[in-house]
């Protein structure tokens, strides 16, 4: 029987080695960088300027070592000094004195001058050198701005991806990355879950209006039957109006990728023509001049604020003379549309509730068959993904007067 091997006492020895972190003073960080640039900065500059200094005052000490008088034939004469050609040897020595201290005076005065020329042409060039170096060094924040910036823009496949020293700088970047990483999961997420719902939710509710519309064209089917359809029916389509209305409003919510030239004064008249008929119906005038305002975005989606604003200001308005005012311009550089009516008064406290999702004017949530609730928090969800805002104002003597401000 072969022997059994004894267990091994000690572990077997890794053949890889754990990655050690460096301590923190010896990480490349950017306070350690910047310490060294700007203190190597200030030794250098130091250096150059002592030696300019140094070589100036050198100057100077011979200038003013030199004699400012000679002796020929004899007699002193000066190039410099204005010496007495007879004068007792007290008043001449005190004006060789005096022209001495006048030389030295004036090399001390160019010593000064020119140590102030070489001060300010080193601070010139030290501020000019410290921001190049320092927009070198912050050149990764610029980066980081610009990426924040195009993901501003829903472009959430861009990356910092900055290369360097493991520094703040790097450390921020790859924090940033992680944080696009997740954002982009949880929009493809979004966008998935919106795509499936449009469709496990339009489907059924498709099939019960196709369903009730053929037991409605039964001519055979009792009155009662074919009142329980029409209700029916009107329930079923006010759910797809839900539901198209949730989904839009998911939709919106997101910054608008594909832009084209969309005029408001065209989206303007084409709401207002569809919603003529019931302006009609409850005897609502609908005025207003619109003029070319031209914007860069969804044709679709604008023409949807157009018109919940337009259908909102027709459907909540007075019995009798009621009035819709439909107005398009361009106003201190943006395009403007605005939709005013008359109606119930508003409070003003009221305002910020109208934009909340299924909240009405002293209405409740089911009690009302003028909509879902959906029309103005679609219009500002879009608003907003277009750059713009809406903001909506109480009209004196009642109505509401709705501007949309969008960039040109």
């Amino acid at each position: 029987m072969p022997a059994v091997p004894a267990p091994p006492t000690v572990p077997p020895k890794p053949t890889w080695e754990p990655k050690q972190e460096q301590p923190y003073w010896l990480r490349p960080t950017i306070r350690i960088r910047l310490t060294l640039l700007y203190g190597g900065m200030f030794l250098i500059a130091g250096i150059l300027l002592l030696s300019i200094i140094y070589l100036l005052a050198a100057q100077a000490l011979h200038v003013g070592s030199e004699l400012p008088f000679e002796i020929v034939n004899g007699q002193v004469t000066s190039k410099v000094c204005d010496l007495p050609e007879r004068a007792s040897p007290d008043r001449f020595n005190a004006a060789m004195n005096a022209c001495v201290n006048h030389q030295r005076q004036q090399a001390l005065d160019t010593l000064l001058n020119r140590s102030l020329l070489a001060l300010v042409g080193m601070s010139v060039i030290a501020f000019a050198f410290g921001y190049a170096m320092a927009g070198r060094v912050l050149s990764p924040l610029g980066r980081i701005t610009r990426t924040a910036r195009q993901v501003a823009g829903t472009d959430l496949s861009r990356r910092i991806e900055l290369d360097g020293p493991d520094d703040e700088l790097k450390e921020l970047a790859d924090t940033f990355d992680d944080m696009l990483d997740r954002l982009e999961r949880a929009f493809t997420a979004q966008q998935r879950f919106v795509g499936n719902a449009s469709h496990e939710l339009r489907t059924p509710l498709a099939i019960n209006r196709t369903l009730l519309e053929v037991h409605l064209s039964d001519p055979q089917a009792p009155p009662e039957l074919k009142q329980l359809g029409k209700t029916l029916l009107a329930t079923n389509e006010r759910s797809e109006q839900l539901v198209e209305g949730l989904l839009l409003l998911a939709r919106s919510d997101n910054q608008i990728v594909e832009r084209k030239p969309v005029d408001l004064a065209e989206v303007a008249s084409q709401a207002i023509d569809q919603t003529r008929g019931e302006a009609e119906e409850r005897s609502v005038e609908v005025r207003g001049e619109r003029a070319p305002a031209v914007v860069q975005g969804n044709g679709v989606l604008l023409e949807r604020i157009a018109l919940n604003l337009v259908q909102n200001a027709v459907r909540y308005n007075v019995p009798e003379q009621g009035w819709v005012e439909v107005t398009t311009g361009l106003q201190a550089g943006q395009a403007v549309l605005v939709v005013s009516n008359t109606g119930p008064v508003v409070p003003a406290y009221e305002i910020d509730n109208l934009f909340e999702p299924f909240r009405r004017l002293r209405t409740e949530r089911t009690g009302s068959d003028k909509g879902v609730g959906l029309g103005l928090s679609i219009a500002r969800s879009v608003a907003r993904a277009h750059g713009g805002r809406i903001v909506a104002e109480p009209r004196e003597g009642g109505g509401l007067v709705m501007r949309v401000s969008l960039p040109v």
